[in-house]
Parts: structure tokens; C-alpha cells; sequence
């Protein structure tokens, strides 16, 4: 709480979405980044095609890495324990029965 509150007097939180969209902006440059490349297509020596495939896979990975990593931090889920609960309650809204625990 003392940090929300230090980045609020600074300025720095703009309802409540914090620093997270640089992480948006670096989803979408990756995405774009991988478009580009592959609307480029290949020119050059084939013996380095599968290098090529394999950094455009990567964009594409990490753009969407990025844009989840983004958007949980956003809604406020910031640990396992968080995750957890948030699964509870979409399986209770959606009128399921709780899971088994193994405690």
C-alpha cells in the first residue's frame, strides 16, 4: 500500500493501470514487428531459414506473453494465491461446484 500511495502523490498511477502499458506497447510492438517481418518474407541464404522462422515464432510468443502478463497485472492479479481466487469465483458465477481440495 505504501508504494500505491508514494506513485499517487508522484503522479505516477493513472487510474489505477500504473507503469503496465509499457508492457501493452511492447506487446504491440512485437506483434507488429512479426507482421512486418513476415509480410517481408525471406531473401537470402536458406541455410539461415530456420533461424529466421524461429525469431518470428518468438515474436509472436512473446507479444503474447506480454499482452497477458499485461492485462493479469492489470486486473489486479498479482500472485498464485490471486489467481486462485479468481478461478473460485468465475467457477461460482458460472454456477459450478467448487473443486476438491487436497489439503
Amino acid at each position: 500500500m505504501e508504494m500505491e500511495e508514494k506513485l499517487k502523490e508522484e503522479g505516477s498511477v493513472v487510474n489505477g493501470v500504473e507503469g503496465y502499458w509499457l508492457w501493452a506497447a511492447a506487446s504491440t510492438a512485437q506483434l507488429g514487428w512479426g507482421i512486418s517481418t513476415i509480410r517481408k518474407g525471406y531473401g537470402g541464404d536458406s541455410t539461415l531459414m530456420p533461424f529466421k522462422a524461429f525469431a518470428v515464432a518468438s515474436l509472436f510468443v512473446g507479444a503474447a506473453a506480454t499482452a497477458a502478463v499485461a492485462s493479469l497485472r492489470v486486473s489486479g492479479v498479482r500472485s498464485v494465491e490471486d489467481m486462485k481466487v479468481l478461478g473460485s469465483n468465475i467457477r461460482s458465477g458460472l454456477g459450478l461446484r467448487p473443486r476438491a481440495r487436497d489439503e
